[in-house]
């Protein structure tokens, strides 16, 4: 029935837009520098009975965006932003610098028209007239707004409408996407809406039992903590322990004897998300500069979450991106106000990944190789990827896996080239790249002992 009601909705949305001039065009945005390519930002309501509208960034590609295929990206969380973190801070054309933008030279519109989607409602600049909206999200109310705002935002674009999609992202875009995936799926089969044609998933949250438990090898293995410590952290209370604990406020005195442990051994003064990195102290970071000055062949901006915050703050940011905030008085970089389910993220997406590659739906799981925890290397993958190839070759025998392929930092994702191969699921290691998945979204959610709160 549900289903039934999805498809009417959907198919409601499909019409053709005038050919007046696009109300969604970005004219410039402030401070940025002059391109040739063409940027659109705005809302598309997914729930009219209640105003609830998700706010998308869209920018073309730099070079024949007809020949190019649509790329959606997610951020993780749940509840960060796929503007802030995505857009400004990883893989879109422009990264904020002070009062004015610099071009991203490695962003990945120059292979793909790039759109980012700040999901669920709460979540940077998308809102809800009603604060119930707010209350219980779920994964699958998330999977159902992001199909409904992708055809209504069809219906602002339908010029792209029947390209090749490619739905890509973060961290815990590993249960977003699978579920929108799954989701489109199941709609095609009743009637064509989108020409889904793979998912790429960075470091993404599979199987919360075996993800999380990498941390403390990864600490460990860079002599972030000592032999008794990493000992404590495997049997005493791994981190998923912890979660599980957190997330009930429900925290066992062994954890939070363990968590401190943690967290006094690796210190707030070493990024723990990237331990090759400096830290963001901006009191003492240009002091630091003077004192030490390096010569580096291309500079890290350790600060650029603070950054991207005063950016997107600004009026005359909001008044060239069509954004406002409804219910809220500053963008967050990860939402203050959504009240998610966030027990959702035990609840594991590998058997839907499986049940995607057997759909025909090429899955693409990349990984930083010196990040900070879903660590893969050339001679193993983490317990919940063995698992993924092991239901592959079980349900898929005709068909081939790749594994241990690896791209070299600054090399752009192309999509078409690597999805559409002849292997149905691939698994790529990013070398030489400091941060393909940001921290941002890590450091939000978790709280307590080990600092700032991190999310997936």
């Amino acid at each position: 029935m549900a289903m039934a009601a999805l498809v009417v909705q959907l198919c409601t949305s499909m019409g053709v837009d005038s050919s007046s001039p696009h109300p969604d065009k970005i004219a410039r945005l402030p401070g940025q520098p002059h391109v040739g390519f063409q940027q659109f930002s705005g809302y598309v309501t997914v729930d009219g009975n209640k105003h609830r509208a998700l706010f998308y960034y869209f920018v073309e590609a730099e070079i024949d965006p007809a020949s190019k295929p649509l790329v959606l990206w997610l951020n993780g969380g749940p509840g960060c932003s796929s503007l802030g973190v995505g857009a400004f801070s990883e893989n879109g054309p422009f990264r904020p610098n002070g009062r004015v933008l610099i071009r991203n030279e490695h962003s990945w519109n120059r292979e793909a028209n790039m759109l980012y989607l700040e999901t669920p409602v709460g979540v940077g600049f998308s809102y809800a007239t009603d604060n119930s909206s707010y209350v219980a999200v779920d994964d699958e109310a998330t999977a159902r707004d992001n199909l409904v705002f992708l055809q209504g935002w069809f219906h602002k674009f339908p010029q792209y409408r029947n390209k090749d999609l490619f739905i890509t992202g973060e961290s815990y875009a590993g249960h977003y996407i699978p579920q929108l995936a799954k989701l489109m799926v199941e709609i095609n089969k009743k009637k064509k809406l989108v020409n889904l044609k793979g998912i790429a998933l960075g470091n993404p949250v599979l199987e919360f039992a075996t993800d999380l438990n990498s941390r403390a090898e990864y600490f460990w293995s860079h002599g972030l903590i000592s032999d008794s410590t990493y000992k404590m952290f495997t049997s005493a209370c791994n981190y998923s322990r912890y979660v599980s604990e957190y997330y009930r406020d429900s925290v066992s005195s062994i954890c939070s004897l363990v968590m401190k442990q943690v967290s006094t051994e690796t210190s707030r003064f070493v990024d723990k998300y990237d331990v090759t990195l400096d830290v963001c102290i901006p009191s003492v970071l240009s002091q630091s500069k003077v004192i030490s000055p390096k010569q580096v062949s291309e500079r890290i901006d350790v600060c650029i979450e603070d950054e991207t915050v005063n950016y997107l703050n600004r009026e005359d940011v909001r008044k060239a991106l069509h954004a406002r905030l409804i219910g809220v008085r500053r963008w967050e970089v990860c939402s203050n106000i959504l009240d998610y389910e966030v027990l959702n993220i035990e609840i594991p997406t590998i058997n839907i990944v499986g049940s995607l590659i057997k759909a025909g739906i090429p899955v693409l799981i990349y990984r930083l190789v010196v990040g900070l925890r879903f660590m893969v290397t050339s001679s193993h993958l983490l317990p919940s990827e063995a698992h993924l190839m092991k239901l592959h070759f079980h349900s898929l025998r005709d068909h081939s896996c790749y594994l241990s392929h690896s791209w070299r930092a600054n090399t752009y994702l192309k999509f078409s080239d690597e999805l559409l191969s002849k292997a149905a699921l691939r698994f790529v290691a990013v070398f030489g790249v400091s941060r393909p998945v940001s921290p941002f979204e890590f450091r939000w959610r978790y709280g307590g002992e080990l600092g700032r709160g991190t999310r997936y």
